[in-house]
């Protein structure tokens, strides 16, 4: 926007006195009435305001740019509101900072001072709309059925890895197959199949999922293996491999999702790229939805983390004054706070289980690709496409430190147990190890040929798998940084070396 004005500027330099006028700075536009009988068409958003934004508004306020967080693109976005908080209050056009801001009474006028402020008709016409009600669009087509297809037989990416908590077993998912191997041996257990599964046309599909399996997350008492691909989640019994539930209806691909601490919560994160974020907490056992954090972000979530746990007061108990002398003792209960990072640039925190928000950590400059949380809820690491880690003090609110992690994208961190320790990996093909208090590199994983976008640890860091393009699972001795296995499918050849290749 500061250019389009500064533009504007040095164009008005060579216009005439007369061509000047319409661009001096005005006051309040005049209020003149309209009624919805003056209209030549039924009041409706997409008819008469959409319209009238995307002619004066949307330059600034949609697409990549949303200057004060405000995205007029769509309805939803312009009544889940910006920086500000919410810009329409239907039915009142006078408290609302949208009307106000086209008005020209705002301390932030729309258009912006210089530009050539809205006709008495059209703010008449915003005025009209939220005194109406502020009503959403009428005849809105649903969006279409998405049918997706198996991957062809050569696409074959490791997207998720998860080790058992005992760290016996390592899952490895391959294209749409889940693999089960023996993390001592690294034999071949068994290929996890969803029965019934069968593409729009009817062919049978065995296979984990129609489409890649983009996410993975073992239960911490190591009952369940969950897997994650487009609009759904299998929840896998893990000592038989057998399909005990599947949750569909997503918005999209769901990329991440973790277990509380205690095991009783399974977090689930996704959303429509560019659009919304979808954050989902369900019932370990029930696998009922306790909490959806709609609008939680304005584009994917990409990673999300369980807070240690919490003790607040019961129901029905207050917090003793913190100056009392002999503060009484009080009931309470477990909670936790939930980290979320987005395509949006953001790292969110929220309570739980209320879904309010509670902190947000602004730094990274390109899309934040995963978060997590150390063991003592002092700190957060949230990892970047900006090819670093930064870590976040969570009671100051604010940046302790950035660590130039990766020469490419870091695509997925991962804290070690209670360890100050973390992982991660990207596309440099790389594996590492940092500490969190300290920024320091304290380990090295060696043997990745590609873009590497999965890692998995057990709880005492001694298992450490990773696994990328190149479609192998590689186990490592977290202790001492050596590659112990590589492991494929037993249908799936060794890849080319580079050397074999050229011959």
């Amino acid at each position: 926007m500061r250019l389009i004005c500064t533009c504007i500027a040095l164009c008005l330099l060579s216009l005439p006195a007369s061509a000047q006028e319409k661009f001096k700075e005005v006051g309040p536009i005049k209020e003149i009435p309209l009624k919805v009988t003056d209209l030549k068409k039924p009041l409706d958003y997409l008819e008469h305001v959409d319209a009238l934004f995307a002619k004066r508004c949307t330059v600034c306020h949609s697409g990549n740019i949303k200057e004060g967080k405000l995205d007029l693109g769509s309805y939803e976005t312009l009544m889940r509101g910006g920086k500000s908080g919410d810009v329409v209050k239907p039915g009142k056009s006078q408290d609302s900072i949208l009307y106000k801001a086209v008005q020209r009474t705002h301390r932030r006028p729309m258009p912006p001072k210089g530009d050539e402020p809205c006709t008495q008709e059209e703010v008449a016409l915003i005025k009209l709309w939220i005194d109406d009600g502020a009503k959403a669009p009428k005849n809105i087509k649903p969006p279409k059925e998405i049918f997706v297809t198996p991957p062809p037989s050569n696409v074959n990416p490791v997207r998720a890895v998860a080790v058992s908590p005992d760290k016996n077993i390592v899952a490895g998912a391959r294209g749409n197959q889940i693999h089960i191997y023996d993390a001592g041996s690294g034999a071949h257990v068994r290929t996890l199949v969803s029965p019934g599964l069968k593409t729009k046309e009817g062919k049978d599909v065995k296979a984990a999922h129609i489409s890649l399996v983009e996410s993975m997350c073992w239960s911490p008492d190591g009952k369940y293996l969950v897997s994650g691909s487009f609009r759904e989640i299998t929840i896998w019994e893990a000592a038989t491999g057998e399909e005990r539930h599947k949750i569909k209806g997503f918005a999209h691909i769901v990329v991440a999702m973790t277990f509380s601490p205690d095991g009783k919560f399974l977090g689930v994160a996704g959303g429509s790229p560019t659009a919304d974020g979808e954050v989902k907490i369900f019932d370990v056992g029930t696998w009922a939805l306790k909490l959806d954090l709609k609008n939680c972000h304005s584009d994917t979530v990409y990673g999300l983390s369980f807070s240690p746990e919490l003790q607040v007061p019961a129901p029905g108990e207050k917090l003793p004054d913190p100056n009392a002398k002999n503060p009484p003792k009080i009931k309470t209960v477990p909670a936790y706070m939930l980290a979320t990072c987005s395509a949006d640039k953001f790292v969110k925190v929220w309570n739980l289980p209320d879904g309010k928000a509670v902190k947000s950590f602004e730094g990274h400059t390109h899309h934040v690709l995963d978060v997590g949380w150390a063991s003592d809820g002092k700190l957060l690491a949230s990892a970047g496409a900006d090819n670093t880690v930064k870590i976040w003090d969570f009671e100051k609110g604010e940046q302790a430190r950035t660590i130039n992690a990766h020469g490419k994208q870091v695509t997925r961190l991962m804290f070690i147990g209670k360890k100050a320790e973390f992982l991660t990996c990207g596309g440099d093909n790389a594996v590492k190890k940092f500490n969190a208090t300290n920024g320091g590199n304290t380990g090295n994983y060696a043997g990745g040929t590609d873009f590497i976008y999965a890692i998995g640890t057990s709880p005492d860091g001694a298992v450490i798998v990773a696994g990328g393009q190149d479609g192998i699972v590689r186990v490592y001795n977290g202790t001492n940084s050596q590659l112990t296995r590589s492991l494929l499918p037993p249908d799936a050849q060794p890849p080319m070396k580079q050397e074999e290749k050229k011959k």
